[in-house]
């Protein structure tokens, strides 16, 4: 079994900035794809960035030149630094990530953290 757990998150004004860390423990061989996702009151989650083993990056639109993600394969940690934060940017984030546990992939998830942008 594999659990991610999220953290980092809290109140911030705009343009201000968090960093997000999600760090994985369990049953870990190794893990391929790691993102984050986020979920707005109301709205559908939505993929905000992911990263593979390799390195490779994939942004959201909304948040290209402002958030950077970023992992660490030694510590099966994935960071999300979140720069010039927006009201827009305010959801509960979540991590996700591709991991192989023996034969298996699964599909894991962590409980989330909230970010809050206001005034």
């Amino acid at each position: 079994q594999v659990q991610l757990a999220e953290s980092g998150g809290g109140l911030v004004q705009p343009g201000g900035s968090l960093r997000l860390s999600c760090a994985a423990s369990g049953n870990i061989d190794s893990i391929y794809s790691m993102g984050w996702y986020r979920q707005a009151p109301g709205k559908q989650r939505e993929l905000v960035a992911d990263i593979t083993s390799g390195g490779s990056t994939n942004y959201a639109d909304s948040v290209k030149g402002r958030f950077t993600i970023s992992r660490d394969n030694t510590k099966n940690t994935m960071y999300l630094q979140m720069n010039s934060l927006k009201p827009e940017d305010t959801a509960v984030y979540y991590c996700n990530a591709d991991v192989w546990s023996g034969s298996n992939l699964d599909d894991d998830w962590g409980q989330g953290t909230q970010v809050t942008v206001s005034s």
